[in-house]
């Protein structure tokens, strides 16, 4: 009959005063590494020791126990032990728990040593998350637990925060079918629906990386450095019971506004009261907005004002100032190194030398009572006001006729975003834009929306302008053909300069478009300009003589600049004898001359894809068209199991930096040798396929009809 097998004996364990142990020679450890002693001594004082010590009994010469014993395994508890007993906090004869092993095993004393610490396995990141959760449900506080592990109370909040990833993510971390970098970037959002959504979405996509998860987990939030945000604050959006996602593994930037509404809802709010203030200065109207529509001041007269004068005090603190900046200028000049603190306070310094010169204006009562003010916010969410303007129905009119008083300008009409209405102090929204539709569309790829083209070729007028202010050569040339074919040739319309000098609005302006880079660039240009010319018509002639050449060239092109329409504008469909398809052909296909003489980079303008701006106004199969033709029908087939509203976002970030325009935007290469001769240029251009004659029609929506298969 077979034995049964011998079953195992453990070591057997007994408390042991501590002034009989020693340690062991054969201890493997000998670099110092981890927690230090002095902390580990520490530790043992709160929790006492939680691991017994490896012995073995020290035999004398012939081989008995002497009633010492060794320590191999457990040195440093051993030396923690030891030095509580030095600062007299441990008695030398306490008890210390201790596992025993024969004097004589057959497994070496050092083998102990070796795999007590090779054996050690860490805890598994999500077991620490939840165990930190646990200590903060059962009372402990953070800072206590960030000292008594030895970390910072930053690193505390962060597995905290990875400890409120959705339950079902955590499963699949803890199965190795996720990241710790994808975890960390789960952790943005504190919605487990959605954190689940986007975990699904990745099985699709072949982007799964932590930037990606947290660009989706934040699609539909405001960043804290919005400037609505800025305007109202932080802290009274979370007083109205807003909620705020941080990333506690990335820079946020001070994260996201999780209710957009309510964000919405106090902005409106504040610019209603910040209305009704500058109101209550007797103005007729204040019109507010986020951002104010492009030509909002077109037909309107700016009334003049007078600046206040600085007092003595003021005067005396703007020569301080500027004494003190000259000092630190002098002082850091040939410093390559200055530090943050001077830099602060050189920002502050000309922060407030701009209050002070920046004066206030003051206008005559009468003219306050028939003009307004525009209110809007400012990029760093400060107020933008423009007080002073005049609409043509509130101009003094005398011997007004009976139906005169009640005339509505252009400014004020149908389709106006200004309030018609003369109440006093009258504070109205305007420039509200408007949420695109997000149906599903069909799955024909349909021409572009005549609005969306519309749109589009303003922002290339825009920017057409802009560079052509840049170029004085082009804008003499472009202007002097244009003089030339006034007076040669009476019925040509071969020139894309309106040369009234008639500055162009845009029927369809995408919103936005005051605060791009061409837009600010023109203004700044308008601006400086308009500082070096005299305040009075009559002295203007006398002015312009004193410039010099270079001087009158860039103001001409300025000027010119300003009559420069690009914008393939919506024809009607009857003629009303102010624009026609073929018109509007001639001055595309001239501004693609004028494009390539000043070599214009819509994408170094700042133009990008986004969805606001293009993705939304356009059906499915258009984006992945958009998409195939600009990074390759490998990153279209990554997306086209999507919805319209994820297809456009991922859209947006996938063409972000491709350089990729949509065709209204673009601007055609020669296709012969004929560029030294600007109408015949004209005449060999091809017109694109969204004004081509034979291009699909469009319905009333418009979106293009397929043709009939």
């Amino acid at each position: 009959m077979a034995k049964a097998p011998q079953k195992l004996v453990l070591s057997g364990s007994r408390d042991i005063p501590f002034d009989r142990l020693h340690l062991s020679q054969s201890n493997v450890r000998r670099v110092k590494a981890g927690v230090s002693i002095g902390e580990l001594a520490e530790d043992i004082v709160r929790r006492t020791l939680l691991q017994s010590l490896n012995v073995r009994p020290i035999l004398d010469a012939e081989g008995q126990e002497t009633g010492q014993f060794e320590v191999p395994a457990g040195g440093r508890r051993f030396r923690a032990l030891e030095l509580l007993v030095k600062q007299k906090r441990l008695a030398k004869d306490a008890p210390i728990p201790c596992v025993i092993k024969a004097a004589n095993d057959v497994v070496s004393a050092e083998e102990d040593s070796y795999a007590e610490n090779t054996f050690r396995e860490q805890l598994h990141p999500l077991d620490q998350f939840r165990a930190m959760r646990a200590m903060v449900d059962k009372g402990q506080d953070i800072e206590s637990i960030a000292a008594h592990f030895l970390v910072t109370p930053a690193v505390v909040n962060q597995r905290l925060k990875l400890a409120k990833v959705s339950p079902k993510l955590h499963e699949v971390y803890a199965e190795d079918d996720m990241t710790l970098e994808q975890l960390m970037a789960f952790s943005v959002s504190d919605d487990h629906e959605r954190q689940e959504q986007v975990w699904e979405l990745l099985a699709h996509s072949y982007n799964r990386s932590g930037a990606y998860i947290r660009q989706k987990l934040t699609e539909n939030s405001v960043r804290v450095t919005d400037k609505r945000v800025r305007f109202v604050g932080v802290e009274a959006y979370v007083e109205a019971g807003g909620g705020v996602m941080r990333d506690l593994f990335e820079d946020d930037d001070g994260g996201w506004l999780t209710d957009p509404a309510l964000l919405d809802r106090l902005v409106t709010e504040k610019l209603q009261a910040e209305g009704e203030k500058i109101g209550g200065e007797g103005w007729k109207w204040v019109a507010t907005a986020v951002d104010l529509p492009w030509g909002v001041t077109n037909g309107l007269r700016e009334i003049g004002g007078v600046p206040v004068p600085r007092t003595p005090e003021e005067d005396a603190r703007l020569a301080e100032l500027e004494a003190e900046a000259e000092k630190i200028e002098a002082e850091w000049a040939d410093d390559p190194n200055v530090p943050d603190e001077v830099h602060e306070r050189i920002a502050a310094i000309d922060t407030e030398i701009g209050a002070l010169v920046e004066r206030p204006m003051t206008f005559e009562p009468e003219e306050v009572a028939r003009a307004g003010v525009f209110v809007s916010i400012e990029v760093d969410g400060s107020l933008s006001i423009e007080r002073g303007y005049v609409r043509p129905e509130d101009e003094p009119v005398a011997d007004a006729g009976e139906g005169e008083a009640d005339a509505v300008s252009e400014f004020a009409g149908e389709d106006s975003d200004m309030p018609i209405g003369v109440a006093t102090a009258n504070v109205v929204p305007i420039g509200a834009a408007s949420g695109g539709d997000d149906e599903e569309d069909g799955e024909i790829l349909k021409p572009l929306p005549d609005r969306l083209v519309a749109e589009l070729t303003a922002w290339r007028t825009l920017a057409l302008q802009d560079a052509f202010a840049q170029n004085p050569s082009t804008a003499f040339a472009a202007v002097l053909h244009a003089f030339v074919l006034s007076t040669f040739y009476t019925y040509s319309r071969e020139s894309c300069l309106e040369l009234s000098l008639t500055k162009v609005s845009f029927g369809f302006a995408p919103s936005g478009l005051r605060d791009s880079a061409p837009a600010k660039a023109i203004a700044e240009r308008q601006k400086r300009w308009a500082d070096q010319l005299p305040d009075s018509d009559k002295e203007l002639w006398d002015a312009l003589l004193q410039f010099d050449g270079a001087e009158q060239a860039a103001l001409f092109a300025h000027c010119a600049s300003q009559a420069l329409n690009a914008q393939h504008e919506v024809v009607p469909k009857y003629d009303n004898g102010r624009i026609s398809k073929h018109s509007v052909e001639r001055r595309i296909a001239h501004s693609h001359v004028l494009a390539r003489a000043v070599g214009l980079d819509l994408v170094g303008a700042g133009w990008r894809p986004t969805v606001e701006g293009y993705f939304r106004s356009v059906t499915k199969p258009r984006i992945l068209a958009d998409v195939a033709e600009a990074k390759g029908p490998k990153f279209a087939e990554m997306i086209d199991h999507l919805k319209k509203g994820d297809m456009a976002n991922e859209a947006e970030r996938l063409l972000e930096d491709a350089g990729w325009l949509p065709e209204p935007m673009r601007t055609p290469e020669l296709l012969d040798a004929r560029a030294d001769d600007p109408a015949a240029e004209i005449e060999a251009a091809q017109m694109p396929a969204f004004l081509d004659d034979d291009a699909q029609p469009v319905d009333d929506d418009g979106e293009g009809i397929a043709a009939a298969a």
